[in-house]
């Protein structure tokens, strides 16, 4: 099973108004064809609406919706060959496993020879090959998105739009499910707009994904860069584990705590700005030791130790930096790491590379 061609979305000037709240204030973004798409944003970003607004359910207020080059904002739901997952699955209880995924396929018509082959490819494409007899309630939660999956893809359609189709699911099959519609999504090149609230999850199957909030398009790139180099605040609170601390400009470089610190970019002339450290990118130095120092292409923060948290797999070390600015490190929990790893009230040296000492903008949601 291979989708039609896929095709490219272009979003301009989209909005969307309920009183004086706004679920879309001027949303415009291009998707890629064939590309893997995520919306991600919390709870009453957007995000949702935006997709229903793919999906032909909800009329924007203003703005242009583009298939390829056709316009189909006026367009019901119907004829914009686009293939949905939903939250819940929306799986009809009363019918078997191949009846669900075949009813997309009755309402265009299809010849029953046709219908049989291609609900058979589908199953097999979701790996649920020999199942089609089976009752929906007889199914597991995995299962049942498996079908939801296959009723979505079985009329190849040309674009694919799903709302947060495994936030149901245990947190072992949500992760290997990932991997699953990622492999599954190369396999058909369709157009494909994912929506979750998930961060770990946007990273793992994305090709490029939009963070929102307040109705906008906080930022749109590739997972690495909008982890590495968020555009603001709150992108970087979003997405990953961070400490924010205050900066003063010094020419080319920055001071935190006392202490001037290159940066990986140039401070902008104006605006405020934060310097954000990932726990995972700090480097916990030893007292001292010969071998154990900063390197040249290495910052150095000094604070003092407040928590030390085991973690299973990991550690976390909590500090206070002298201007009373609180940053975290992380680090793997081997038995010689937590042997080396200061203790409440001692010193500790931080070590960050320049290329990660990353300014985001004190804005944004």
């Amino acid at each position: 099973m291979k989708s039609r061609a896929a095709v490219p979305i272009t979003i301009r000037g989209l909005a969307k108004h309920y009183g004086d709240v706004r679920a879309l204030d001027d949303v415009s973004l291009d998707v890629r064809s064939g590309e893997f798409l995520t919306l991600l944003g919390p709870s009453g970003s957007g995000k949702t609406t935006l997709l229903m607004v793919l999906a032909g359910f909800i009329r924007p207020d203003q703005g242009s919706l583009k298939f390829g080059d056709t316009e189909v904002i006026r367009l019901a739901p119907h004829k914009r060959d686009i293939g949905m997952v939903f939250q819940n699955y929306a799986l009809f209880p009363h019918m078997d496993v191949a009846a669900n995924i075949a009813f997309p396929l009755k309402l265009r018509g299809v010849n029953a020879s046709d219908t049989e082959r291609r609900v058979a490819s589908a199953l097999e494409m979701v790996k649920l090959g020999g199942y089609g007899a089976r009752r929906v309630d007889e199914l597991s939660g995995g299962q049942r998105q498996r079908v939801a999956l296959a009723r979505a893809i079985v009329f190849e359609p040309s674009i694919v739009l799903m709302d947060e189709p495994l936030s149901a699911l245990d947190k072992q099959l949500r992760e290997q499910m990932q991997i699953e519609l990622r492999q599954l999504h190369v396999k058909l090149g369709t157009t494909t707009i994912y929506v979750t609230h998930d961060q770990r999850e946007a990273l793992t199957m994305s090709d490029r994904i939009a963070v929102i909030a307040g109705g906008r398009v906080q930022q749109l790139d590739t997972p690495r860069a909008i982890y590495e180099q968020p555009a603001n605040r709150f992108v970087a609170e979003f997405i990953g584990e961070s400490s924010f601390l205050k900066v003063t400009r010094e020419g080319s470089d920055v001071r935190c705590a006392g202490q001037l610190l290159r940066v990986s970019v140039a401070p902008p002339a104006s605006g405020p700005s934060l310097l954000m450290v990932r726990p995972e990118r700090l480097r916990i130095l030893g007292p001292a030791l010969p071998g154990d120092g900063p390197r040249n292409s290495e910052n150095v923060l000094e604070a003092r130790v407040t928590e030390v948290i085991y973690q299973g797999d990991t550690f976390l070390v909590q500090a206070v930096l002298a201007d009373g600015g609180r940053i975290g490190a992380r680090g793997i929990a081997s038995a010689g790491a937590m042997a080396r790893v200061p203790r409440v009230g001692e010193p500790v040296r931080l070590a960050l590379r320049v290329e990660e000492t990353v300014l985001v903008a004190d804005e944004g949601g």
